[in-house]
Formats: structure tokens, sequence, C-alpha cells
């Protein structure tokens, strides 16, 4: 290993190097193509920048000038993107290095510029860099070794045609440096096109995948997953925990309702700016927030100090993503926790995420009210504050407690306003419970408001509902009946939940931009009124007469009925038909003249052949159909051009050379005699031309002018055009 990067390993305090890092940098790997997997959180970004120090660096363990870029790193998200680029520099500090970035969603002037002054190193995303390069603002012709962080997650994300590009644009005399996770049948492809003989490095870690996270998986009952989440965070009391969600929306949700609880927590997906996304993790790393709620945005890469707890609000889709989110805890020997909120109904399907991903986990509960409670105790009592030396004003201000309240009320007030700090746990259901309609009595009674949305505004409930229960930080339960008129909407809200309702959206009673709200003293009439009358009914006349019914003759004779009253017994399967007695006005049927009664329809006639009875006869003199009667005809009687001087019809005329003798000259096929040439037989002496495609713009026009859209909002919310008249 050079000097230079062994003196920045001893001042970052490292020890000892991890697995994977001894595996590449052993000295017969120096010059080799390097195809390695190992698990997340082993410490491969470090592992690949001593790797490549023996290519780039001089003989003293130096870089010289900054010119063109030397060597390139590429990740596949901007959070990984930004942690390599940090490593790399406290890394490479001494050997005077220069770092410049091409990731998605910076600056691109301030990355130019950076390019432009020149840069020993380039970290980059692929799809930023790819671009940098069509451009022509990047020179990759310099480049020693190519490194290629989570090469799976890059093409599963579809970035491969751009990997392809930018490895095509370095020099193949290059060292390539490939890591990824796990090795599918695409990697192994994508290391034989652009690695030279690569050193397949397949590092295990002592103890299994995740040795050092303990998975729990928690089972709730339906509806009380963010109760859980709760719990689960005060009982731990993490430093820094990260809260997984599959979908961006469940990450607004839940950084609203944790924020509401009093924790301090940032969010972090796709939505966001990368500005919004960087303070986000900065926020955790200084300590200003010790929750993050997230998507599988930072699932990959994000290396957080002291990450604790990993807790999965929503199940993941694949066994992958859960080893990649549980990844973010338990890192370079630090202990972990992961936790899956698994409610009954998802049961199974935990079960086979844990199986395929080769895990076990302790199947439990959330922790309860007391159980956090007690927890709060012991770390109270285990706090190192008690063992510290008391300073003079403090011990002043203890002799004024102890003067004035007895040691017993000092020490319950000192409690109560530790738990005060802290959010107050949640009352959970037994997990089998299954969920029940509430009564309609059940709500109690309640306080009415009104707001400023209607039906002429598309206002509905399925979104109404979910928008006051996060602007006011209320359950759904404290919200009863939503009616919706034409330009307003009335909802219940129950009593007891309507201070802190007011208390959280403020004195504008806003819920949302453009959105009022107003309180109303009394319920609002929502009777449409009395029903109009009716009148009476107009009397009806008399019925019309029909006739007289008609004769339908007398019934038909049925066989009579035995003695005991049993039917008749019916004909044995191979007794004869019985023969109907001819009706007077009838004559009897004939047999048929052309072959013997009782003779079958396909019995094989006498002297036909013994292998094909069906066979044709031999075709007469002139027959051309032979022995295949079904053979196709050279000529095509009914074909006929588009230009109509063509017909090979019988009898009709033919512009054809080589045609009938006799035939008209090439004119409207069809035509009456004497009649004028048409445009179609003026174009028949030459080519025929194409014709045009239909106009199809208008096909599915509806009537009406164009353009209009109707006043009224049809059913689903889209906009129709009006009827002409």
């Amino acid at each position: 290993m050079m000097q230079t990067l062994r003196d920045a390993l001893d001042a970052r305090g490292y020890d000892t190097l991890t697995p994977v890092q001894e595996a590449v940098t052993a000295a017969e790997l120096a010059e080799r193509d390097l195809l390695v997997s190992a698990q997340t959180g082993s410490g491969k970004t470090v592992g690949f920048g001593l790797a490549i120090g023996p290519t780039i660096l001089d003989d003293d363990g130096q870089l010289g000038r900054a010119a063109a870029p030397v060597a390139l790193a590429i990740a596949p998200t901007r959070e990984l993107a930004s942690q390599v680029m940090r490593e790399l520099e406290w890394l490479y500090r001494g050997a005077g290095a220069r770092i410049a970035t091409a990731i998605g969603g910076m600056e691109i002037r301030d990355e130019r510029r950076a390019l432009d002054r020149g840069a020993h190193f380039v970290v980059a995303t692929p799809g930023r860099l790819a671009d940098y390069v069509r451009r022509g603002a990047i020179d990759l012709s310099d480049i020693r070794a190519v490194v290629l962080d989570e090469a799976d997650e890059m093409l599963d994300l579809g970035f491969r045609e751009d990997l392809e590009f930018i490895l095509s644009a370095c020099p193949e005399s290059r060292r390539t440096l490939l890591f990824s996770a796990t090795v599918p049948a695409a990697i192994a492809k994508l290391a034989k096109d652009f690695q030279n003989d690569a050193e397949r490095v397949v590092v295990a870690t002592k103890g299994g995948q995740h040795a050092d996270i303990s998975y729990k998986a928690m089972q709730v009952a339906q509806g009380d997953e963010e109760a859980a989440i709760i719990n689960v965070l005060r009982h731990q009391d993490a430093t820094n925990a990260i809260v997984f969600a599959n979908t961006r929306a469940m990450v607004a949700r839940l950084t609203a309702r944790l924020s509401n609880r009093g924790f301090s927590v940032v969010s972090l997906s796709g939505e966001l700016t990368q500005n919004e996304r960087t303070h986000a993790l900065q926020a955790m790393r200084d300590g200003r927030a010790r929750i993050c709620v997230a998507t599988d945005v930072a699932a990959r890469g994000i290396d957080l100090p002291d990450l604790e707890l990993v807790i999965h609000a929503e199940l993941p889709s694949n066994s992958e993503t859960l080893l990649h989110r549980s990844g973010r805890t338990g890192r370079a020997g630090r202990k972990g926790v992961s936790a899956l909120i698994v409610p009954m109904k998802a049961r199974k399907k935990a079960e086979r995420l844990l199986g395929t991903a080769k895990l076990s986990a302790d199947w439990t509960v959330p922790p309860s009210a007391e159980d956090i409670l007690a927890a709060d105790e012991a770390r109270l009592l285990d706090d190192p504050i008690w063992g510290a030396e008391v300073a003079e004003d403090a011990k002043v201000f203890a002799a004024k407690l102890l003067q004035r309240h007895a040691p017993e009320t000092i020490a319950a007030a000192y409690l109560a306003l530790y738990r005060a700090r802290r959010s107050a746990p949640e009352e959970l259901l037994p997990p089998d419970t299954k969920p029940q309609k509430r009564p309609a009595a059940a709500f109690g009674p309640g306080k009415w408001f009104s707001l400023s949305v209607g039906r002429a505004e598309r206002a509905e409930a399925r979104w109404l509902l979910p928008l006051l229960c996060r602007a006011g930080d209320i359950s759904k339960d404290a919200i009863g009946a939503i009616r919706i008129q034409d330009n307003e909407t009335f909802v219940e809200i129950a009593e007891a939940s309507v201070p802190g309702f007011l208390r959280a959206i403020g004195p504008d009673m806003s819920p949302e931009e453009g959105l009022k709200m107003t309180a109303l003293d009394a319920a609002p009439d929502l009777s449409r009124g009395p029903r109009p009358e009716r009148g009476p009914r107009p009397e009806r006349g008399p019925r019309p007469d029909r006739g007289p019914r008609p004769d339908r003759g007398p019934r038909p004779d049925h066989a009579p009925r035995s003695e005991t009253g049993d039917a008749p017994a019916r004909p044995a399967p191979d007794a004869p038909a019985p023969q109907a007695a001819p009706s007077d006005d009838r004559p009897p049927r004939k047999p048929r003249a052309d072959k013997p009664a009782g003779e079958r329809p396909y019995k094989k006639a006498e002297g036909a052949p013994a292998d094909k009875p069906w066979k044709k006869r031999d075709a007469p003199a002139g027959d051309k159909g032979g022995d295949k009667p079904w053979k196709k005809k050279d000529t095509k009687p009914f074909d006929r051009s588009r230009d109509g001087a063509v017909s090979d019809r019988p009898g009709k005329p033919t512009g054809k050379p080589g045609g009938k003798p006799g035939a008209k000259p090439a004119g409207k096929p069809f035509a009456k005699p004497g009649a004028k040439p048409g445009p179609r037989a003026a174009r028949s002496d030459g080519p025929a031309k194409p014709r045009g495609a239909s106009d199809t713009s208008r096909r599915f026009t509806p009537p009406g002018k164009p353009g209009v859209k109707s006043d009224k909002p049809r059913k689903g919310g889209y906009d129709t055009p009006k009827r002409g008249k």
C-alpha cells in the first residue's frame, strides 16, 4: 500500500482493514481488472479507493498536475456518488488530488468550470456523465482506472446503454473495477465485454449475511401500523433511524405524523431537489435530525454515522431491496436493528421475503405503552449525568429545591419533565384484531365546519378526508359526516378533537392553499324540502276486448299408464323404432331408389381401392385439376388493379400485355360502350399512382364546436366538448 494512503487511514482511525479491503489491495491484483461481490456496508468505497492507488499514483505517492482526469468512479444514485466523493477526498488529500463531479441534479455550470480547471478524479452518475461525453465537455483519453459501484443497481435503473457508451469512450488499456452486491447474468456479460481477464473476488462475511443486524418482524393489527412505528422509535430511542416507505405519498404522511408527535424528522424522496436531499442528509449527520423517512432512493449507498435502527413501514417488493434497506445499519462492525412492520394480512409476504433473502427474524409484537415507560425509567437511571460532578450554582439551586419540596416530590417532578419532552406511547390493539366498522352512535357530539369547495370544483370525500387528517393532525375516526353540496362542503368533527384541530390548521383556517374553512354555529340544513305533490293519477279506461281465444284443438293422446300408476316402460336400446302411422292427408315416405335399403351411406363401394377408397378417379382429358381438384389455378379471375387498367376477369376488357385476342383497349373497366374515359382510365398508360392515406384527424371528433369545453364537470373529472345545435 502506498505510504500516502496509509497515512490517510491512520489519520482517520483505521486500525485494521475489512475483508473486502484486504482482498482488493492484495499485491498480486495490483494491475488486474476486478469483479468484486460483497455485501453492503463492508467498506467497498474505501476498498476501491485503495485498489486504484498503484495505478494512478507515482512512485512518491503523489498525483501530478491536474489536467484531464485519470480515474473515474460511477455510482447509480446522487447520494451514493456524493458519498464516494467524500471518501475519496480524505483518502487522497495527502496526494494532492482534485476531484470534480458529474452528478445529476447538481449545478451544471459549477461542474463544467471544475472540469475546465482540471481534475484527477471524476465522480459521476451515468446519465450526466454520458451527456458530458456526448457534448465534448470531458476528456476521457487519459483515464487509467474506471470503477463501477453498485453495478447491478445501475443496470436495474436502465443505465446499460450509458455505461457501454462511457466505457467505449475510455482507453482500452485502462483498469476496470466492477463492484456489485450480486452478479446476475447481465453483470457477467458486462464484465466479459468491457474487462480484460477480470479476477473474480467474492468476500463472505463471518457469521453469514448481515450478521451484525438483528431482524425483528412485528405483527400489528390492521390500521395500527403508524402507531407501531411510533412505539418502536420511542422504545429503541436510537441516535439515528431510517423509516422506509414505498411511495412518496406515504413518506409525506409519515413525516407529518412524526413531526406533529415531536420527533426531529426529515424526509428523503425522489420529488425533492438535490439541495433538499443534501440538506436532509446533512441534518442527520450533524444531529439536527434523528429520524429520516425515505423511499428506496436511500436504500443504497447511504452511510449515516451511528445509524442504529431501520424500520420497514411498508414491506419492500423483493428480497434484494430488503437487504439493501437493512444494510444502512450494522455497517463496519457496528450493531443494528431492522424492524419489519407486518400487518396480519401481509405475514405470508414477509415470510417469503425473509426466506428468499435467507434471513431469520424474531417474530414478536411492537412494544406496548408499559414497555416504553419502563425503558424510559431504565435509561433515566443509567444516565451518566448521575456520576458527573455537580457545579456550584447547581448546588445552590438544589438546596433551594430541598427547602421547598420533599425529595420524593422533586424526583417525581423530574420524571414528569423527562417524559413530557418525549412523545406519549400509543395504545395498540392485539395483532389478530379484525378491523370493525365504527357504529354510528359511537361518534358522539360533533361540530360542523364549512369548506369553500363543492361539486363545481370536483370535491370528493376521498381526498378531503386525508387532507383534513394531515392538516389538522387528527385521525379519520375524529371526522364524521362529509356532505358535499354544489358550492361548499360540510364536515362534522368530534368535539373532543376540535381544539387540537384548530391549533393545527392555524388562525387563518386554511387547511391547504386556496381552501378556506369556516366554523358553523349549528348543524347545516341538509334537507331537500317537501316533495312536490304529484296530484291524482289519471283514471285508466276499460281494457280493450281482445276477442275470443283461438281453438287450439284437442291434445294428443298419451300411452295409458299401468295399473300401478307408473309411466309406460321405455323400449330397449336395440329395439326397432316404432313407425308412426301415416295420417290420412300425408302419403307414406317412399324408400330411396339409388341404394338398397339398410345400406350405410358411407360404406365402401365394391371395387374401390383398399388404401384410399375416397381417391378421385382419373381426370379426363382437358381437366386441369387432375388428381388435385383443389389445386390453385394460375389465373386470378377476380383480380383487379387499383387504376382499373388490368382485369383478368373473363369477358372484361384488359390492358395487360399478352391478354386475350380481341381484347378492348384499356379504359374505365366495366364502363358502358361509348362512355368517355374517366380520370382513372387516363392514368392507365403509366404506373399506378399510390393512393394517399385518408385523413383520420376527424374520425373520432365529437359533434359540436371543437375546442369548446363544457361548463359542467363530467363524472371522472374530464371536460367534454359541448354538443352543437
